[in-house]
């Protein structure tokens, strides 16, 4: 015992394999600046390119030494890394404050069987100096390290020890299950909740990611044709294709760059979903965890603790809506929200069928009245069949991700248009200015004036977006239109609230409620809500918060 509790407070080293890969990385950071050496050299008459080289050479010699700078150590309270040659810097982090942790293995590191991880401890996005990131350690290191870190097992070693008797098949769980699982199916200790289905891909070009990758491209030959100081103009593919877009008229021009863009998007969008989700699974765990496995190329693991869970947020962009598709995001304390619902922690499912998105939802909310509890009966089927099974009780039908939501009134309506066709008059008048005064072409503001029925149906569709309820001890929130999202948030996880009234929000009885969380935003809106209904949203949510509020005000009034 003593040897083992010595060995876990040992400075420990990451594994000697990231000699082969840091060095790589940091060459490939580097790629367009030696590259750019390499070109100038070849034009100057070769002197550059020992630039080019010693340049390699020291991209090198950093990524070796970030290996020999850099060592970490469990402890039974803490997670300390140590890193930096001439700046020493040592990250603390408790391990009481550990939120996630997140499993990456991208090519490389697969091909030599290590994985990078990552503690997530709840800190702003923006305190990147805060991060533990431990890159790499071998894969069996990095999935001991996170079954330790979340699920609170006793300290133990993550290097390679003496085996030990295998756990039974009961061990660690909670409540043992006496029936046995089904041969073939998942094991007693995990349920499946959703997995990825080949039907899921055709919501990848409705995702737009590809307009990502149409940026990155353009940008790196940018950069590329700066760096090497190379003409466009002269080369002849490019100069060949020129002539012949130059001799269409200007409608068939827009109508072929129109048409390039879309399919090149929708094809890398497509690709970019299927490597990004590929072999995606979503699990519980008996130890009270969720685990989202995804990824082709770069695999990805994050382990979310269920007692920080505070809801859910289904989102649903315009062009996934139009096809039935929807995301699903966890609300939860301590996940990168800044990120983004695809690239960050708290995605719980990808783009994929709405009904999917909803049954996952009602499986992952934390337990209140009206929540479906899962059963080992579920562990080996799919979101879908989920919620076949309990479809038909009424629990199901009173679920928060379901709840029918109170509509904002006509006020809410006639400030949505009031809105969207202010905006949209003031950039018509600057239009027509500019077109009188400045000869802007005349075809500017005619389309700016035919897409004025447009922004009546963006108008009118935001305002059928809106829409709120108190139900089953859940806050359900509702808005958008190019993005329209529904968040059901526990009230046990509302710490406080915000009510704010704009100008025009005052003349038209109106505010805006914000309900304040430790967890995803750390706010969720009810915009433009008619004031008394705001209050009692926030009385009743919170029962007693604002009694000294209102009785002070039924007093003053």
């Amino acid at each position: 015992m003593i040897d083992v509790i010595e060995t876990t407070l040992a400075w420990r080293r990451l594994s000697p394999r990231m000699l082969v890969i840091h060095p790589f990385q940091e060459v490939v950071r580097a790629a367009p600046a030696l590259l750019g050496l390499l070109v100038a050299g070849t034009s100057s008459g070769g002197q550059g390119q020992w630039w080019s080289i010693g340049g390699v050479g020291l991209m090198v010699v950093l990524g070796m030494l970030r290996w020999f700078t850099t060592t970490y150590r469990i402890t039974p309270e803490h997670v300390q890394v140590r890193r930096g040659l001439l700046t020493r810097k040592v990250v603390t982090v408790p391990r009481d404050r550990v939120r996630t942790v997140d499993v990456t293995s991208h090519v490389l590191h697969r091909v030599l069987g290590l994985a990078r991880v990552e503690v997530g401890t709840g800190t702003s996005e923006r305190r990147r100096e805060g991060r533990l990131r431990l890159d790499a350690l071998t894969a069996a290191e990095a999935a001991r390290l996170r079954v330790e870190l979340l699920h609170r097992s006793p300290v133990a070693p993550v290097a390679p020890s003496a085996p030990t008797a295998p756990a039974t098949p009961s061990e660690g769980a909670p409540v043992a299950s006496p029936v046995a699982p089904p041969a073939g199916s998942t094991p007693a200790a995990e349920t499946e909740l959703a997995r990825m289905r080949p039907a899921w891909v055709r919501f990848g070009p409705f995702t737009m990611s590809g307009l990502v990758t149409v940026g990155v491209v353009a940008g790196f030959v940018s950069r590329l044709v700066s760096e090497g100081n190379v003409d466009l103009g002269r080369v002849g593919p490019v100069q060949e294709t020129w002539r012949w877009f130059s001799a269409m008229s200007l409608l068939l021009e827009i109508a072929t760059v129109v048409l390039v863009l879309v399919v090149f998007v929708s094809v890398a969008s497509t690709l970019g979903y299927v490597l990004a989700f590929g072999n995606f699974r979503l699990t519980r765990h008996t130890e009270g965890t969720l685990h989202v496995t995804r990824g082709l190329l770069t695999t990805r693991a994050t382990t979310i603790e269920e007692r920080r869970l505070r809801g859910v947020e289904v989102s649903e962009p315009l062009l996934l809506r139009a096809v039935r598709g929807a995301r699903l995001s966890a609300v939860t304390t301590g996940l990168r929200t800044a990120q983004g619902s695809q690239r960050g922690g708290s995605m719980l499912l990808p783009p994929a069928p709405r009904a999917d998105a909803v049954s996952v939802a009602r499986l992952v909310l934390p337990r209140a009245a009206g929540a479906p509890s899962a059963t080992p009966a579920t562990s080996a089927t799919s979101a879908t069949s989920a919620a076949s099974a309990t479809g038909a009780s009424s629990a199901v039908e009173a679920s928060p991700i379901t709840a029918d939501l109170t509509a904002h009134g006509p006020a809410a309506l006639r400030r949505r248009f009031t809105r969207a066709y202010g905006v949209h008059l003031l950039v018509l008048a600057v239009l027509l200015a500019l077109w009188w005064w400045a000869g802007l072409p005349s075809w500017t503001w005619l389309i700016a004036a035919a897409l004025l029925p447009l922004t009546a149906l963006l108008a009118a569709d935001r305002y059928r977006s809106l829409g709120h309820a108190l139900t089953s001890g859940y806050l359900v929130t509702r808005w958008g239109s190019l993005s329209r999202r529904r968040v059901a948030l526990e009230c046990d996880g509302v710490i406080g609230w915000n009510i704010e009234r704009s100008f025009f929000q005052r003349r038209a009885r109106l505010a805006t409620l914000t309900a304040t969380t430790a967890a995803g935003k750390q706010g969720y809106q009810v915009p433009d809500v008619d004031l008394t209904e705001a209050l009692r949203l926030a009385a009743t949510g919170t029962p007693g918060l604002l009694d000294p509020f209102l009785v002070e005000a039924t007093h003053v009034s």
